[in-house]
């Protein structure tokens, strides 16, 4: 019989009733997950792993990999816990891929079986492998094959591959935060960043209207619906912002220098208003230090003190092309975004804009008030996996 081994890692140091809370959220997602695939299944939890049997055990490992909270995941073969039982199985393993000539190593381990330890386990299969394979050489520094022996006590446990996962937190086990999502590269990978740390997610997309490219809307929706694969079963709600009447505002001010700040101070006006309508922790960004005029560690420091909660920034140290690769690695990254970018960004921002002048500015402009008109505009698309689902409608006054 074959299931699905799914490990995960910090959640194992957590205390009881935590752990028990987190692989409750973990097994949940991914009941929904295989669900919205169609596929039957039943999920156990021994101490220690999470095995998930059905039909189809190669799709149910490429779908509960994707799981947040999971470190890895690999097809079993289940025997008894005993020797010849578990060797038996690692036998049939290294007959598919152990060729002559190639090295090998047993990965044991045992817990709570009697009459071995895992050093004696591993020697025993070892051997068992060589009888039939005698043409292998075994290797336990840089073997060119691995075969892994688990005796517990539900049962024996075998398999050769390991399929890395996203690791972090189980999805929703952290609160719900507000993502400000744009069309760039940067905040979709601070998004699932912060979704892979246990944050129920809420998109919010600042839309430039005439300001902005013809594309922009179009590419914050397919990054919106990208990221809800990545949450099988959930909903992820999208709140479109309009801003038109804000950057007619500030296009028709005398001091274009400091329009970005503004700008982003403005946008977390807007975002913090909704993130307190929802009650929601904290506000994601993908500011990045000093990738432009706006993220510089001075700008940062007049910026933030527009949000009302808490400014979370998941890619403030990372290099550009770390973000690339991650966008790459999540299916975020578009490599032909078409019409996109801003025409009010100034051509010579300021990288330094002192508080009290953008304190002055912003009274002049009455933002309060533009801020509140703003958060009154709302659109929201609903995502689910991985498709926008309808059209858009009203924001209700509370979550859905």
């Amino acid at each position: 019989m074959e299931a699905v081994m799914v490990r995960y890692g910090e959640i194992f140091l957590k205390s009881e009733p935590v752990k028990r809370r987190f692989i409750s959220i973990m097994t949940q997602t991914v009941r929904l997950a295989l669900e919205a695939e169609g596929l039957s299944h039943r999920i156990e939890t021994p101490r220690g792993r999470i095995l998930i049997f059905g039909d189809e055990p190669q799709r149910i490992a490429k779908i509960a990999v994707r799981t947040f909270g999971v470190v890895s995941v690999s097809v079993c073969t289940m025997t008894s816990a005993d020797i010849p039982g578990i060797s038996a199985a690692a036998i049939k393993h290294a007959e598919r891929r152990l060729r002559p000539g190639m090295s090998f190593a047993v990965r044991a381990r045992r817990s709570g079986v009697e009459g071995f330890n895992s050093q004696e386990l591993a020697a025993a299969v070892g051997s068992a492998v060589l009888d039939r394979i005698p043409e292998a050489t075994v290797n336990l520094t840089a073997p060119d094959y691995e075969i892994f022996v688990e005796a517990r006590e539900f049962g024996g446990l075998v398999y050769d591959e390991k399929i890395s996962g996203p690791g972090g937190l189980p999805y929703g086990t952290q609160g719900e935060v507000m993502a400000l999502l744009s069309d760039g590269i940067d905040s979709p990978v601070a998004s699932w960043l912060m979704m892979r740390r246990g944050c129920l997610m809420v998109h919010v997309h600042m839309h430039s209207g005439r300001f902005g490219g013809a594309d922009s809307e179009k590419n914050v929706l397919q990054s919106h619906a990208r990221l809800s694969a990545w949450v099988p079963g959930h909903p992820l709600d999208l709140l479109v912002v309009d801003m038109e009447p804000f950057f007619e505002v500030i296009t028709a001010f005398k001091e274009p220098r400091y329009r970005c700040i503004l700008c982003k101070r403005f946008m977390l006006r807007v975002a913090s208003i909704l993130a307190e309508e929802r009650g929601a922790y904290a506000l994601v960004n993908g500011d990045n230090l000093g990738q432009v005029a706006s993220q510089t560690l001075a700008n940062m420091a007049v910026i933030a003190p527009a949000a009302s909660v808490p400014v979370l920034r998941p890619l403030i140290g990372f290099d550009k092309e770390e973000v690339v690769e991650r966008a790459r690695a999540i299916g975020t990254f578009e490599p032909h975004p078409g019409s996109v970018g801003c025409t009010v960004a100034p051509r010579h921002p300021s990288t330094a804009a002192p508080a009290a002048t953008i304190a002055r500015i912003e009274e002049e402009l009455d933002v309060g008030d533009l801020a509140a008109r703003a958060a009154g505009t709302v659109r929201r698309y609903r995502a689910k996996n991985g498709v926008i689902e309808g059209a858009p409608r009203s924001q209700p006054a509370s979550p859905p």
